[in-house]
């Protein structure tokens, strides 16, 4: 294994982890706005926002709301008091009055697998029209519970709520490109996802100090509703986006895993792949939603391949564990370091862009692209490279309109230099072109 090398000052994403973590970060509030701000310190964010109106495909952006105090009193001794974010459950309601012990214990939720964990109760979010009061406790909180009577107060502000999604561009030769997507939502907790953000901030901050041939971004979202909103409202606006990645859970000192893409074919995640070899650090790797469930389910929908970075699983996932003693600035940078590298390589590869639709007759003279499959009856069958290159003449009609030249060459199992070579054929006749 490759051994790490110490950063001798702190790093973009170790910054930005000490300053943003501990602020309450749900979907809509003002400590979510104090974050965009300060990460516009580092990249020029362009910010799309998003109203509440109407429920849009069964989403609803929820109100924006704030916390002003939260207690839990015996006897009028404060003895639980919601000074993290996770101790009010997401969006809780207002609530002030007496409970009996039983009425308390159905508003208070725990998890059973980390008795002495706060766990981060998300639901509500999702749900914004169906709400209720209630804290996050550690189990051993709940069970030592044993008088008859509590005094809860709960008191929150809330206001019209919106979306707001933060997106760089970093432009290239080309206006096709790539995109990576994290998570800025997850209040109190620093491994899930704000190390993803301050991973891909870095890395689009030292991407923008160069030229590349694609073209890159970086969107932060608020989990599954911020793409949704994104997609749905920018990507028509946007230069084509190629491929994506989620990257998340990155500054845990747990071995890295690569999530696949639907396909498993995309070039970014071969490169990714490549780059997580050379690095020689051990690394988990996984189909398709079989180590992560996130956005990934909504760029595919739009036809958008979508593989993840990440280092999950790790034991203090999903509570208030998840803070700055268990991140480690090494494996930042290494993550960092890492993307980067599948960058570079990425924006070497070529990239194919048809110009037709359908099927042209290869064998006309104004075209001459024809590659004769023989006849058995007449002992004409090709020997060699022949034969396949027959399989590609018959496979360009059915790419998309873009592919790469490299994962053309894999998949048939070619020479990259024959296969480029017979395709600029193509381009010289206007049928495509290679970038």
């Amino acid at each position: 294994m490759k051994q790490k090398n110490t950063p001798s000052s702190p790093s973009i994403a170790y910054q930005i982890l000490e300053k943003l973590w501990r602020l309450n970060r749900i979907f809509c509030s003002s400590d979510y706005d104090a974050s965009l701000e300060y990460l516009s310190t580092f990249l020029p964010f362009n910010i799309h926002q998003y109203s509440a109106t109407q429920p849009y495909k069964g989403w609803v952006i929820p109100p924006k709301w704030e916390l002003v105090k939260g207690e839990i009193r015996c006897r009028g001794k404060v003895i639980y008091e919601a000074d993290h974010p996770l101790k009010i459950i997401g969006i809780s309601k207002s609530f002030r009055g007496q409970v009996s012990v039983d009425e308390l214990k159905k508003h208070l939720h725990y998890d059973h697998r980390n008795p002495h964990n706060i766990p981060f109760h998300f639901r509500q979010h999702y749900r914004a029209w169906d709400r209720d009061w209630g804290f996050c406790v550690p189990q051993t909180f709940y069970d030592a519970l044993d008088e008859d009577r509590y005094e809860v107060e709960i008191i929150t502000k809330e206001s019209d709520g919106y979306l707001k999604i933060a997106e760089y561009i970093k432009p290239g030769k080309l206006q096709e490109g790539f995109a990576f997507v994290a998570h800025l939502d997850h209040p109190g907790m620093a491994n899930d996802d704000l190390s993803g953000v301050a991973v891909g901030v870095e890395l689009l901050h030292r991407l923008s100090q160069i030229e590349t041939k694609f073209t890159y971004r970086l969107v932060l979202v608020q989990e599954i509703i911020g793409s949704v909103f994104y997609l749905d409202n920018e990507l028509s606006k946007t230069d084509p986006i190629l491929e994506s990645c989620f990257i998340e859970m990155l500054g845990s000192k747990t071995p890295l895993s690569l999530q696949h893409s639907r396909s498993g074919r995309s070039c970014l995640e071969k490169e990714l792949q490549t780059a997580l070899i050379k690095s020689g650090q051990q690394v988990k790797q996984g189909a398709f939603r079989s180590i992560v469930c996130n956005d990934e389910c909504v760029w595919e929908s739009y036809g958008i391949p979508m593989s993840s970075l990440s280092r999950f699983p790790y034991p203090e996932y999903h509570s208030d564990k998840d803070n700055m003693s268990i991140m480690s600035q090494e494996y930042l940078s290494e993550a960092v370091d890492i993307l980067y590298d599948t960058l570079i390589a990425l924006d070497k590869r070529i990239l194919l862009k048809k110009q037709f639709e359908g099927v042209y007759s290869l064998a006309h003279p104004s075209f001459d692209l024809y590659i004769d499959p023989g006849q058995p009856a007449f002992n004409t069958l090709p020997t060699g490279s022949s034969g396949k290159l027959r399989s590609l003449m018959d496979e360009i009609p059915l790419l998309p309109k873009y592919a790469f030249v490299h994962s053309i060459a894999e998949a048939l199992q070619l020479p990259e230099d024959v296969v480029f070579s017979y395709l600029k054929q193509w381009k010289e006749k206007g049928l495509i072109d290679l970038m």
